[in-house]
C-alpha cells in the first residue's frame, strides 16, 4: 500500500464564499423577450445588440412584476461559485430553480474545512413551529457551541484519515463526516428563479410574504443578491418596490 501524503491542518470558519463566475443578465433581456408579444420580428435588433434599458423602461420592468408576468425575466444567466457547509447545500437543493454541480467525496478527497457559528449568530429557538423566534445566546452558549463543534469535527476528521490511511474507500470513509464540512458548488440561475430564492432565503422587513430562514443559507442569498442588484437594477427594484414576491 502506498504511502498517503500528511493530512492538511483543519481550518474553521465562519463565513461562507459567493463569487460570480459568468453571467448573461441585463434589464434589457427583460424588455426584448416582453416586447416579441406585441412587436414580434422588431425586437430582434434590440435583442442581438444588448441595448441597455434606459429610466423609461422602468413603468414596464415594473408592470411586468407587479402583475406576475414573470416569463420574460427567465431570458438570463447567472453562475456562481459557493463555499458553504453541506447542510447548508442540501437546503439550497430543495430549491428546484437552478442547476448545481457539486464536488465529490466519492472522487476526491475531502478538505479539512469546518464551519463554525461566530458568536454573533442566534443560538436560542423560541416559540413553535410556523412561528419561532431565534434569539443571542448567553456567553456560555456560545462557548459551548464553538468547543463542541470544533471537537466534534477534528474527531470526524481523524476518523475518516484513519479509514483512508486504511485503504478504505473515499465513498465509505466520508460517511463519519459532519454536516458542517465546507463543501463547493456552481449553481446557474436566471433572475426569476433567483427572486424566488430570494423571497423564501432572506428575511426582509416590508415582504408580502415573510420569511424565517436559516441564518447560513441566508448568508449565501444576501451575496447572491448583492452580485444581481449590480446586474439587473431596474429588475430588483421593481423586485422590491412589489414586496418581493417572484413573478
Amino acid at each position: 500500500m502506498s504511502e498517503r501524503p500528511e493530512a492538511p491542518e483543519i481550518e474553521f470558519r465562519s463565513d461562507v464564499t459567493v463569487e460570480l463566475v459568468r453571467s448573461s443578465a441585463a434589464d434589457s433581456d427583460v424588455l426584448f423577450a416582453a416586447r416579441v408579444s406585441t412587436q414580434g420580428e422588431q425586437t430582434l435588433a434590440a435583442a442581438a445588440d444588448g441595448s441597455e434599458a434606459t429610466g423609461r423602461d422602468r413603468g414596464l420592468i415594473n408592470y411586468l412584476m407587479r402583475d406576475r408576468h414573470g416569463s420574460p425575466f427567465e431570458h438570463n444567466s447567472m453562475t456562481f461559485y459557493v463555499q458553504a457547509p453541506i447542510f447548508v447545500f442540501r437546503e439550497f437543493m430543495r430549491h428546484r430553480m437552478a442547476s448545481y454541480n457539486e464536488e465529490s467525496g466519492r472522487y476526491r478527497e475531502l478538505r479539512p474545512v469546518f464551519y463554525v457559528p461566530s458568536s454573533e449568530r442566534n443560538l436560542v429557538q423560541v416559540g413553535k413551529p410556523g412561528a419561532y423566534q431565534f434569539l443571542p445566546g448567553s456567553a456560555e452558549q456560545v462557548e459551548l457551541v464553538a468547543r463542541e463543534t470544533r471537537e466534534a469535527s477534528v474527531a470526524a476528521f481523524e476518523s475518516y484519515q484513519r479509514m483512508l490511511d486504511a485503504g478504505v474507500a473515499r465513498e465509505v470513509a466520508r460517511i463519519v463526516l459532519p454536516l458542517n464540512i465546507m463543501s463547493s458548488m456552481y449553481v446557474t440561475v436566471n433572475a426569476r428563479s433567483l427572486m424566488n430564492f430570494l423571497s423564501l432565503r432572506t428575511m426582509r422587513e416590508g415582504t408580502h410574504f415573510p420569511s424565517f430562514p436559516q441564518r447560513e443559507i441566508e448568508m449565501c442569498a444576501e451575496k447572491m443578491e448583492n452580485v444581481w442588484q449590480e446586474l439587473m437594477p431596474l429588475t430588483y427594484a421593481a423586485f422590491n418596490a412589489n414586496g418581493r414576491v417572484a413573478p
